[in-house]
């Protein structure tokens, strides 16, 4: 046995020495050594010895020429997990780097987690944020993967599918946004192949019998092309390709169309020497074969974010059979084939970095962006699996620079892409020098214009159509932000609120009391205390309980010699609180409404009016979540509530009832009409939500209507039932 894997480290040995110095490769030697003694005795499960895993991962690094650090780190990368290896050993033998290359490609199996999915989370992040600091992490962590991928035959078929999925949803897509397209392609297929073994076998098998029907037809226009394009001027090589089976599957189902239905399954690639051969066989391509519309792409002029690029058009061939042609350099082949892995320059970011380069630097920095405003692993993860999936829409700002997203992407998501505070100050936009909404999905070559005001924040309603994770992230760590911090503010008035009755006042807790508290509860602050409150996630009376309770406990004689008074004080409600206080839809509450307040389990406060049905309902069910509120003096927000308008039906009769409505400086959030089914006769009822200061003003807003010849009742709504306000007589 031992015999085969020195024959495996010879043959990647004499890979290595054709571009590795000759002293890095005797310390590629002593890594093999170390990687035999730690993985002596172990099998894999296919029954092979464990090293030939590590040998083929290493092999696999040297194909694509990485440095010596790579390939040692290649050879190590499962002795921290397996054996009893540490970093600071590697270290010792190695050097830093590639200790740091193999800490990053390691699990966190030493550490406790809830379930899988979190314990995967969290690796997927630790696994980020290393191929953040250094792109080599990733390189190695793809070669585990497809070697893995290789000899997947062997697992147990529950696990073979999960890792392929896990292989397709991740791993193939990291591959694709680095550019290595070749591995990107075959992750793909040998995902397919063990997450759907049938549907594969018949594919290939119908590829197969495919390809003698369809050779004349590809052997013609291979040969016509190769005749026409000297006659340009243009040296080229032409080859034909296949449509890989995956990408055969995906468009089968995103389509709906059987495998006769496919047409463009063959497809050529024509090499050329330099930029300009690349047109001018695209111009010898489309004279010899018309062009399908609206297939042409010129990924040579704006290239994927990837780096690629390639001139694609789909011609109409012989026998009316649609054939995709790319047109590429030989120096962009080789991008395309091996993307950021043959050439990744592993030192500080210079002025001699390609523009690939900068731009999968720029993207792992994003990686790190995203980790500081993601939540939790679980978090993050969503928003790298959004980010991966490569973009098609490239959008232009007003200076001309290119941004690539990813299509259905909104105007919000550009204004992120920009700048995080531009978005999160963005208050509309121009497309193409026309005013549009914020929600807009941008379109290739849209020129957009971010209009901010300093005074702005994110809306949570933009995350129900923003599509890049950078958006999302960012949208999220913002709203949690100001909801934490108005949730606290909340909850240390509900405290202050429920320590009156146990004569206290929150200055009096000591620290001793509030340390306990939190050692009690788990918590590092007393702020996760108050946040909890706020959001109704803790009973502020509980809690005032318990630390009435520490603090007997800690002065008892000075407890027992005061004698503070108690004091049921209501919470003041001013309405612009935000997240943490909210209004009752069910009965819109406005300042002069008498008003209660009930804690609802992490959403906070919610405050409505004291003979609302939802009161009658859960009042003696909740009874301690319900709190004493009333309203600020001087408030001065405007608040939405409802009125109805009965109205005889006659011409311009909503403009008037508007036009009486603006007049008393209220604004009409919406307005609503529905036939009368009470009465007889030609009447109407409008529905208005308005905005309004206090019931005072409310009051002359419909004194207002129903001065207005036409209006007959005007009553305001609370739960979908009219409370009669002003009639006439």
């Amino acid at each position: 046995m031992a015999s085969a894997e020195v024959i495996e480290f010879a043959r990647l040995r004499l890979q290595a020495a054709r571009y590795l110095k000759a002293e890095d490769v005797e310390r590629l030697e002593a890594a093999f050594q170390m990687s035999m003694r730690a993985h002596d005795g172990q099998y894999r499960i296919s029954g092979d010895p464990y090293i030939s895993h590590p040998l083929a991962v290493a092999e696999i690094l040297s194909q694509w020429h990485l440095d010596a650090h790579a390939l040692i780190a290649g050879l190590l990368h499962d002795v921290m997990e397996d054996c009893d290896i540490t970093k600071d050993d590697i270290s010792t033998a190695f050097g830093k780097i590639a200790a740091d290359l193999v800490d990053g490609v390691s699990k966190l199996d030493r550490i406790e987690f809830r379930s899988y999915a979190e314990a995967q989370a969290e690796n997927y992040r630790k696994m980020f944020l290393a191929m953040a600091r250094d792109v080599r992490v990733i390189l190695i962590k793809l070669a585990d993967r497809l070697h893995n991928m290789r000899t997947l035959d062997a697992v147990r078929p529950d696990k073979r599918r999960r890792i392929a999925r896990e292989t397709l949803e991740i791993y193939a897509p990291i591959a694709n946004r680095l550019g290595l397209n070749t591995l990107y392609r075959e992750l793909q297929e040998l995902s397919f192949k063990h997450t759907y073994p049938m549907r594969f076998r018949v594919l290939a098998k119908a590829l197969k019998q495919s390809r003698g029907d369809r050779r004349e037809v590809v052997a013609r226009l291979m040969s016509s092309v190769q005749e026409r394009l000297p006659a340009w001027h243009v040296d080229a090589e032409v080859y034909g390709r296949e449509k890989h089976l995956y990408g055969i599957y995906r468009k089968m189902a995103d389509k709906r169309l059987s495998f006769s239905q496919v047409l463009d399954i063959y497809g050529f690639r024509i090499l050329v020497k330099d930029l300009p051969s690349c047109y001018l066989a695209l111009g010898a391509l489309h004279e010899l074969y018309k062009p399908v519309p609206g297939k042409f792409k010129d990924y040579v002029a704006i290239p994927k974010a990837n780096g690629y690029q390639s001139i694609h058009t789909t011609i109409i061939g012989p026998m009316g059979m649609p054939v995709e042609v790319q047109i590429r350099t030989t120096a962009m082949h080789a991008v395309a084939e091996s993307g950021v892995a043959s050439h990744w320059l592993y030192k500080d970011e210079s002025a001699s970095l390609s523009d690939l380069q900068r731009k999968t630097h720029n993207w792992l920095q994003s990686l790190l962006e995203l980790q500081t405003a993601s939540g939790d692993s679980s978090e993050f993860l969503e928003h790298v699996k959004i980010d991966l999936f490569p973009g098609d829409v490239f959008i232009f700002s007003p200076k001309g620079k290119i941004y690539n997203l990813p299509r259905g992407a909104t105007a919000v998501d550009f204004a992120y892409a920009v700048h995080t505070d531009i978005g999160n100050c963005c208050v509309a936009c121009r497309i193409n020098g026309e005013l549009r909404p914020l929600r807009t999905e941008l379109k290739n070559g849209d020129q957009v214009e971010i209009v901010t005001a300093s005074h702005a924040s994110p809306n949570p309603a933009w995350l129900s159509y923003v599509r890049t994770g950078k958006a999302r992230a960012e949208i999220r760590h913002f709203l949690k932000n100001a909801q934490q911090e108005e949730a606290s503010s909340l909850g240390e008035r509900l405290l202050i609120q429920a320590l009156r009755p146990q004569g206290l006042v929150l200055s009096d807790i000591g620290t001793l009391a509030w340390d306990k508290l939190l050692r009690e509860n788990g918590v590092k602050t007393r702020n996760d205390i108050l946040t909890d409150i706020g959001l109704g996630k803790r009973l502020a009376a509980v809690v005032a309980r318990r630390l009435q309770e520490l603090q007997a406990g800690r002065s008892a004689e000075q407890a027992d010699g005061e004698n503070k008074p108690r004091n049921n004080g209501a919470i003041q409600i001013h309405g612009g609180e935000g997240m943490a206080v909210q209004m009752a839809r069910c009965c819109r509450p406005i300042p002069g409404d008498p008003i209660v307040g009930m804690i609802r389990k992490g959403q906070g406060l919610e405050v409505h009016v004291n003979d609302c049905p939802v009161l009658t309902r859960n009042h003696s069910a909740d009874r301690d979540r319900w709190i004493d509120v009333e309203w600020e003096a001087g408030t001065e927000r405007m608040f939405d509530v409802t009125i109805r308008v009965l109205v005889e039906h006659r011409r311009g009769v909503l403009a008037r009832v508007a036009a009486a409505i603006a007049d008393q400086e209220s604004n009409i959030q919406s307005v609503s009409m529905e036939k009368d089914q009470g009465d007889q006769g030609p009447h109407s009822v409008i529905n208005f939500v308005l905005q309004v200061h206090n019931r005072l003003h409310l009051a002359r807003v419909m004194r207002a209507v129903r001065r207005t010849p036409e209006a007959i009742r005007v009553s305001r709504v609370r739960s979908d039932k009219p409370v009669p306000a002003e009639r006439k007589n």
